[in-house]
């Protein structure tokens, strides 16, 4: 059975950061690609940032060049999002998904989310 799990949200400060996990169970991995998507309240849900299955090269939402960075930790099974200089308006639910390439997927698999809240 094919489980992703999410862990690492929680309550930051502006300014501050985060380290989201995204562990799979039930497949490697490094065989997807892997997307991070958010959504906020009332908001459509948006690519953040992916990390490609061939040669592990990364790509970014304009909203997070810059401050959030995408990596693969193949031996554990997990993929990280590395969130700094964190706003406000990066409140949201963060989810994973594996695809078979970061452009235009598709992503079949979602793990449950972790919620990211940037508040003073």
């Amino acid at each position: 059975q094919v489980q992703l799990v999410e862990s690492g949200g929680g309550l930051v400060q502006p300014g501050g950061s985060l380290r989201l996990s995204c562990a799979a169970s039930g497949l490697n991995l490094e065989n997807y690609a892997v997307g991070w998507f958010r959504q906020a309240p009332g908001k459509e849900r948006e690519g953040v940032s992916c990390i490609s299955s061939r040669d592990d090269s990364t790509s970014h939402a304009d909203v997070a060049k810059g401050r959030f960075t995408i990596s693969r930790d193949n031996a554990k099974n997990t993929v990280y999002l590395q969130m700094s200089s964190l706003k406000p308006d990066d409140t949201a639910v963060y989810y994973c998904a594996l695809g078979l390439a970061c452009s235009g997927g598709p992503f079949g698999y979602w793990g449950q989310g972790t919620q990211v809240t940037v508040s003073s």
